[in-house]
C-alpha cells in the first residue's frame, strides 16, 4: 500500500495555514529572546517559539519562582547559565539575547527596562509602560538615546478587526469622525478575581484600574481619532459594592468557611469562581494563576490560606471598580471610554464611532462583528472578522497576543521599528491620557493637555 494513503487529507484551510507557516519562517534570520518575569503573560508570549521554532527562539529566563522558571527550561531547552532569579543578574552579562519580554509585576517595569535598553537589547514591555508619568518618559528616552526597538502590549491595536475599523476611517466611508463611545467590560467576577482579590487590587502595591485595565483603550480611541490631538480631559469614578458594608450578613471571611445558604447567592464566591471549575476538569486560567498544580487538593489548600479564598467584601482592595472617561480633541471630536466591572461580558469591547456621513458599530465578542451604516445609502454593511492566524496560538485577548509577538519579531528580525503600530511616542501619548483621567477623577477637576502632551 502507498505509504500516503489513509492518512488523513488536508483541508484547504489547513493547507494554506501550513504554506503561510513555512513562508512565514523562512522570512527573516531567528531572533533570539530572554524572558524577564515568566508568569501568565511570560508564557503566553514565549510559546511563539513552539511555533515557529526558526524565527524565535528563547534561550532565558529569569523570575524569582522556581516552579515558572522549570517551565520555560522544558519548554525551551534552556541551559543552566541562562536561568536567573533576578533581572539584575542578567543585566551585568553583557548583551545575551537580542530581545527581552518583560512581564514583570506593573510597578518594577522601569528599572529592567531602563537597564535592559542601556544594553542594547530590544523591548517588548507588558502594559501598562511604567506607573508614573515621569518613568514612562524615562523609558522613553532611554529606549530612543539607544535605538532600541521598543513595543509596549497595545494588544489590541494588532488585531484585523481593529486595522479593519481603522480603515474603514480613512477611506471616509462615516465622513468626519465625530465622537466614539467606547466600552471595556471587566466582567463580574474577571473583577473579583484580578482587582478584588488578585495582583491589581492595591494602587500603592500595583496601580490604579484604570491604567492596568484600560491604557490599550486609550491606544484604540486614539488610534482611531488619526492625528487629532486629544487636547481636554474629565473623569469620575468609584469603588462600588466590594466593601464591608456590602458584606451579607452570616457571610464568613473565607467563601469555603461560608454557610452554603450564604456563599450560594454570592456571585464573587471563590467556589464557583474556581473550584467548580477545577471539578469539571478546568485548569486553564484563572485558576492556573492561584496555583502551580491545578487540581483539588491544591485549588483547595490556596483557597484555605491565600487571597484568592478571601471574602470579596473583606478584601484590601482600593481601585475603581467603574469609571468614564470624557475626552475632547483638536477640532472638537470627543470620545467616552467606560471601564465597568458589573457585566457578563468579559473583556469583548463594545464601541459605536459617528462620523458625518454614517457610523460603525463595532461588536468584539467571540467574533467581531462591525456594521457599518451610511447616511448617503441608508444602508448597513456587515463585516464577520475572522481571524484564521492566530487559530490555536496565544489565544489571550482573543488572539490579539499572537498578532502582537509575531509583529514584534518580525520587526526585531528585520531591524524595522516601523512595524510596531504602537511606537513609543503613540505609546506615551496613550500613557499620558490615563494619567490626565485618574488626576482629574481625584482632583475633581477638567485636565488640559498641552501641545507637547504634558498634563496641566
Amino acid at each position: 500500500m502507498n505509504k500516503e494513503e489513509g492518512k488523513p487529507k488536508e483541508s484547504p484551510k489547513e493547507a494554506e495555514t501550513k504554506e503561510s507557516r513555512v513562508q512565514h519562517e523562512t522570512e527573516a534570520r531567528c531572533v533570539t529572546a530572554i524572558i524577564i518575569g515568566a508568569g501568565q503573560r511570560g508564557h503566553g508570549y514565549s510559546s511563539f517559539g513552539t511555533y515557529y521554532p526558526s524565527k524565535f527562539k528563547v534561550v532565558g529566563v529569569c523570575d524569582p519562582r522556581e516552579y515558572h522558571r522549570y517551565i520555560e527550561v522544558q519548554r525551551h531547552n534552556i541551559t543552566n547559565d541562562m536561568v536567573f532569579t533576578d533581572w539584575k543578574e542578567v543585566a551585568t552579562r553583557g548583551k545575551l539575547a537580542d530581545c527581552v519580554i518583560i512581564c514583570t509585576p506593573d510597578k518594577f517595569h522601569k528599572d529592567p527596562a531602563i537597564a535592559f535598553a542601556k544594553q542594547g537589547y530590544h523591548i517588548l514591555l507588558e502594559k501598562p509602560m511604567a506607573v508614573t508619568e515621569e518613568d514612562c518618559r524615562e523609558i522613553i528616552a532611554t529606549c530612543k538615546e539607544n535605538n532600541i526597538i521598543l513595543a509596549v502590549c497595545h494588544v489590541l491595536r494588532y488585531t484585523p478587526w481593529c486595522q479593519k475599523v481603522k480603515s474603514l476611517i480613512d477611506t471616509g466611508v462615516i465622513g468626519d469622525v465625530v465622537n466614539i463611545n467606547h466600552t471595556e467590560p471587566v466582567g463580574y467576577w474577571h473583577f473579583a478575581h484580578s482587582f478584588v482579590r488578585g495582583n491589581w487590587c492595591s494602587e500603592n502595591e500595583s496601580t490604579f484600574s484604570l491604567l492596568a485595565k484600560c491604557c490599550h483603550d486609550f491606544d484604540l480611541i486614539c488610534c482611531w481619532m488619526g492625528d487629532q490631538k486629544c487636547t481636554r480631559v474629565s473623569s469620575f469614578g468609584n469603588l462600588s459594592h466590594f466593601g464591608k458594608e456590602d458584606k451579607p450578613k452570616g457571610s464568613a471571611s473565607r467563601c469555603l468557611d461560608c454557610p452554603e445558604a450564604v456563599e450560594s447567592n454570592c456571585p464573587y464566591s471563590a467556589k464557583k469562581i474556581y473550584l467548580d471549575h477545577v471539578k469539571e476538569g478546568y485548569s486553564g486560567w484563572p485558576v492556573s494563576v492561584i496555583t502551580d498544580v491545578v487540581d483539588i487538593e491544591n485549588v483547595t489548600k490556596a483557597l484555605r490560606i491565600g487571597p484568592y479564598g478571601r471574602c470579596v467584601y473583606e478584601s484590601d482592595n482600593d481601585v475603581m471598580s467603574h469609571q468614564v472617561v470624557n475626552m475632547q480633541f483638536e477640532k472638537g471630536q470627543t470620545a467616552t471610554l467606560q471601564m465597568v466591572a458589573f457585566t457578563k461580558r468579559l473583556c469583548s469591547r463594545e464601541t459605536k464611532i459617528y462620523g458625518t456621513k454614517g457610523e460603525i458599530t463595532i461588536d468584539n465578542n467571540q467574533t467581531t462583528k462591525l456594521e457599518v451604516f451610511s447616511f448617503v445609502t441608508g444602508k448597513t454593511e456587515c463585516y464577520k472578522i475572522d481571524d484564521e492566524a492566530s487559530q490555536g496560538m496565544l489565544s489571550g485577548h482573543g488572539g490579539a497576543d499572537y498578532h502582537l509577538i509575531e509583529t514584534f519579531v518580525s520587526a526585531v528580525a528585520k531591524n524595522d521599528p516601523s512595524l510596531i503600530l504602537t511606537g513609543p511616542d503613540d505609546t506615551l501619548a496613550s500613557h499620558l491620557l490615563v494619567f490626565a483621567a485618574e488626576k482629574s477623577r481625584k482632583e475633581n477637576r477638567v485636565v488640559t493637555m498641552g501641545a507637547d502632551g504634558s498634563i496641566q
